[in-house]
This record gives structure tokens, sequence and C-alpha cells, in this order.
């Protein structure tokens, strides 16, 4: 019987042809169980939901702390309560943070619906004037950044996400001498979908690094700040400080949620920004609103009192999760370990394990788990248009499932991978190629094995 510890390359033809045979029995026995599984998308399980349900049995009084009733119009810029919440989380001034709706896409969205139409702070002009807007996307990063830039035809060009931020030199590179990049998205605090955490040393080189643009805008999705799977809690960099200290105080918007604090689709979102920025926001969006949902705002300022009622909450959500992604390690362990085809992240937070697999079998893996009931992101998702170039890249979400369903979908997972690369290694060898179609050795890529080593940020 092959060795399943040995790497699949270095097997003569006939025990890669018997491996091959041992994992497509495997396989048919996975699809023989008739499973239902889903690991699309990172959304808080039922039992995270749970964690906040007193919220549905507050507000207990229909008035803030200064006596002014929350079911009225008002307060554009969100409750003050709120909004000195998020500013001790997010290392801000009160002044700086808007509060609004539930959803920080949102935000986003209208921001550069902004940009477009008006122009930023620092703009020459608006963007839809410029003959051509371009943004940085590092690369794996969050599908609905780059959806969004591809719904107003802003060209995306990649960089590679490394276990400190995104690579500064290259970066540097295209700002300091094209004004037609006018931003750059970053997840800084366990990258979705890597896990990384971008240092304090390239937070301020993003910060003061020359621009061609003047209105350059760093795009600051600290989506998963809060989302700590270990005692070991990230620390996020603080941009707007950084920024305002280099010369560049409106360079970056911070934006925030609860969404996967409280309820996915009721919790509350925030921006945060230089003074200048929050004028300029604000001014644009008293054009559509008349005030965001106030009693909501009051339900979370009574739900956690304070700052560190956040941060006690979470540790409710790591103690649910942290299971599962050590569900998700272990299977991957198990049914991969010295096969070298396949590599994957071990983040200490955030919502998302990268999986890199043998070049070009990505979509054959997601295609194969989806045969044997098992609904994973699409391959290459995690990248804008959704076209790894490799493919070999896939976001694996364990947070939804029950801790069992995890263990069961990530074995059949490794099942997957393990066919995908078998099969690819077989027709190659026939066609007289290496893995990479060339003559190659195979590569499972090592981005995410080196974003791992950033771990214990």
């Amino acid at each position: 019987m092959t060795n399943p510890r040995t790497p699949l390359a270095s097997l003569s033809d006939d025990e890669l042809a018997g491996f091959l045979a041992e994992q497509q029995q495997a396989y048919a026995a996975l699809r023989s169980r008739g499973l239902k599984l889903d690991l699309t998308r990172g959304k808080p399980s039922a039992a995270q939901l749970d964690l906040s349900n007193d919220l549905l049995r507050l507000p207990s009084t229909t008035k803030d702390r200064a006596g002014v009733d929350v079911r009225n119009y008002g307060g554009l810029e969100g409750l003050a309560e709120l909004r000195e919440i998020f500013a001790e989380l997010l290392w801000v001034d009160p002044s700086q943070v808007v509060a609004g709706g539930n959803s920080s896409l949102t935000m986003m969205y209208s921001t550069i619906v902004d940009f477009l139409l008006f122009g930023g702070v620092d703009s020459p002009r608006p963007w839809g004037r410029e003959e051509k807007v371009r943004f940085i996307c590092p690369v794996p990063g969050y599908d609905r950044h780059f959806s969004m830039l591809a719904s107003f035809g802003i060209e995306m060009v990649t960089v590679e996400m490394h276990a400190d931020g995104p690579d500064i030199a290259a970066v540097e590179a295209l700002v300091r001498d094209d004004a037609s990049i006018k931003g750059i998205w970053i997840v800084p605090t366990y990258a979705n979908p890597s896990g990384a955490v971008v240092s304090q040393e390239i937070a301020a080189r993003l910060a003061a690094m020359p621009a061609a643009a003047p209105d350059f805008t760093i795009f600051w999705d600290n989506a998963y700040a809060f989302h700590h799977l270990t005692e070991d809690e990230a620390k996020s960099a603080d941009i707007l400080s950084l920024a305002a200290a280099s010369g560049h105080p409106n360079r970056p918007i911070m934006y925030a949620s609860t969404s996967k604090i409280t309820f996915a689709g009721a919790g509350v979102a925030v921006l945060a920004a230089s003074e200048a920025n929050v004028k300029w926001y604000l001014g644009h969006l008293a054009m559509g609103s008349i005030g965001p949902d106030k009693v909501n705002h009051l339900r979370h300022v009574e739900f956690f009192h304070d700052a560190a009622g956040v941060r006690e909450h979470m540790r409710r959500h790591r103690d649910i999760i942290a299971p599962k992604f050590a569900a998700v390690a272990e299977a991957l362990a198990d049914g991969l370990d010295g096969l070298d085809v396949a590599s994957w992240s071990h983040p200490t937070g955030g919502y998302f394990v990268n999986l890199d697999v043998l070049d070009g079998t990505a979509s054959r893996v997601v295609a194969l788990a989806k045969e044997a009931g098992i609904a994973l992101t699409p391959a290459g998702a995690s990248f804008p248009l959704g076209k790894d170039p490799r493919d070999r890249n896939i976001r694996l979400a364990p947070t939804f499932p029950v801790l069992e369903e995890v263990r069961t979908a990530m074995a059949g997972v490794a099942t997957a991978v393990a066919l995908a690369a078998a099969e690819k290694l077989t027709k190659d060898r026939s066609a007289g190629v290496g893995a990479g179609g060339d003559g190659s050795t195979p590569s499972a890529g090592n981005a995410t094995n080196t974003a791992t080593e950033g771990a214990s940020r």
C-alpha cells in the first residue's frame, strides 16, 4: 500500500496509479454518504447569533444620555455613546467616527460613489472625470471588495499579500509614478482569507509613501479587528495617526462593524477618518439621510456598556469557533500532510482558512467537493474577477456549520485535494510534463505557509 506521507511527485508511476485508485475509492465512499454541507461564506453560526439575543429586549429606554429621543430624526453622525465605544476599540477620537446602519460594505460603496461623483477632500476633480481609475488589490483578498470595484469599471492591479501586509515595495512603486492609482484595499487584521496582520512597519510605509495621485486613499477595512482565535490578540496598526504624522491625514478611511459580533443582519457599522474626511462624508450623506437607526445604536450601547464589553463578548465567540478552526487544521493534516500537494494557513483570528492546492487543481477540488455534497467558495473567488492565474487558491469558511459538520466536510475536502492532485500528476506524466505543465516540479504555493509564520502577531 502506498505510504500516504510520501510526496506524490516522488512516487513511481505504479505507486502513483495505486494512490490514484485509493483516492478514487475513498471519493466514491464520500459521495455515497449523501452529504449536504456548506462552507461557502463566513457567516456566524446560530450559536454565535444566540450570544446576542438579549438585544431583542433592548433598549430599555427611548432617550440617549443627553435626553434626546432616539426614535426621532437627527444625529447624522450616529449616537455619541456608540461612537465612543468604537473610538476606543479603533484607537481614534470620537470626532473621527461615524456610526451608520448595519453594513460597513454599504458605507464603503457610498464612499466610492462620492469619490466618483464629487471627488474627495484632496481630489483635483471627481474620479468619474479621470481618464482611468485604478485600485491596488492585495491577493488573495476579499471578493466583495473586488466585485464592488468591477461594478464601477475600476481597473484592479494585484499585489501579493504577505504575512505582514501587502507587498509594500510593489505598492510603493505603483503609487509613486501612476496618478491613475487612486486607492488600495487593506484588511489589516486577520485578513480575508489569509489571516495576515499588517505590521506597524508596513502600515507606516503605506501612510507615508509618496503618491502621484494627491487623493490616493487607503480603504482600511478592519472587519476582523476583534475576532481573535487565541489569547494572543493582534493589535491593529493606528493608521489614522500614522497618516496624520506623515502629512497625509486624509489618506486612510477605516471601516468596521458588528456584523460578526452581534446580529449579522442587524448590527451597526462605523466609518473612521480624519475630521476633514468625516465632514466630507457627512456632507454627502446628508443629501440622502436624516439620520441612522439610533434605536439600534442605543440597543448596542446598552448591550455592550463599553469597549470592554465588546472584548468580553468576542471571547465568547472565540470559545465557539476556535474548535472549528482546530478541526480544519486537524482534518487537512490527517489527509494531506507529507503529500506536498497543499498548504494552508493557521490563523490566530478572523473567519477563514486559506488553502493553496496544486497549481491547476483548485477548480477541480471545488467541483469534486460539490459533487460529494460539500459546497465551497468558488476557486479563485479571492482574486479580482474570480480569476486566480494559478488556479490554486480556495477560501475555507468553517464558522457556520456545527463542529461535527466541519470535521466531516474538511475530511471530504482533503480527499478531494488528494484526488485532484493525483489526477493532475497522472495526466502530466502521461503528457511527459511536470505538474506545472512545463516539466517543473509540483507546486502548491507557499504564500499561505509564509502568512502562517506571522500568525503569532
